[in-house]
């Protein structure tokens, strides 16, 4: 199936919006330590949670927020050491568990801002985009769809063709697409919105604004 592919726009952000909520931060409020929770008003949670952060010691701090996120995936010895090596390397892009990236990075980007710094600064990429199937498409428009259509117009360089290029042109399902890339939106018909690691895909990677996607379909 070939889909015309048109790139909107490639947006580099530090922050994804709405990851963490306001239970979230009153929850990560009360792991802190810090009092009254309830009595702060929902504008200032986060605020009041980066100061609370910092009152620990930076890989104390991310040996909390890790615990609080993946304390049903990882053993405390996996993150006593992910929380050490995380002052140092950006382990949202070199953990070798792709599927844990979107939550690490979210955790590393909580402690950079909160620490002004003292984590490395890592980034995602959100990428708007229209892909019209040109025929009869009546399969859902999944993540595996979106990054095997959008490899035609990506650079040979780039990351995911380097270490996926095989899975990009296979009929078989790219099972690795769920974690790579973060999310994806459908925000009207054939409009979408991905996010995902610039590690990933970056605005250096689009080789066009628009080009044809092919995704591979078995015979039937």
């Amino acid at each position: 199936m070939e889909f015309k592919i048109t790139i909107n726009k490639v947006s580099t952000v530090n922050e994804i919006m709405n990851y963490w909520n306001n239970e979230d931060y009153k929850n990560l409020l009360e792991m802190f330590e810090f009092p009254e929770v309830e009595t702060i008003q929902p504008d200032n949670l986060k605020e009041m949670l980066l100061m609370a952060i910092t009152d620990f010691e930076p890989n104390t701090a991310a040996n909390r927020l890790l615990t609080y996120k993946l304390s049903d995936q990882l053993g405390a010895g996996q993150i006593d050491q992910i929380s050490n090596d995380m002052l140092v390397d950006k382990m949202c892009e070199e953990c070798p568990e792709i599927e844990l990236h979107y939550i690490l990075f979210n955790i590393n980007q909580l402690l950079f801002k909160a620490y002004n710094g003292k984590f490395p600064n890592a980034k995602a990429s959100i990428v708007d985009f229209t892909m019209t199937p040109k025929g009869e498409f009546q399969n859902e428009v999944t993540k595996d769809v979106v990054l095997k259509s959008l490899s035609n117009g990506i650079a040979d360089t780039c990351v995911i063709k380097r270490l996926f290029g095989d899975q990009l042109i296979s009929e078989a399902p790219f099972e690795q697409a769920e974690s790579i890339l973060w999310e994806l939106n459908k925000t009207g018909d054939d409009q979408f919105t991905l996010i995902t690691s610039e590690y990933w895909m970056d605005k250096e990677d689009m080789l066009g604004a628009e080009f044809t996607g092919e995704y591979p379909e078995a015979d039937e």
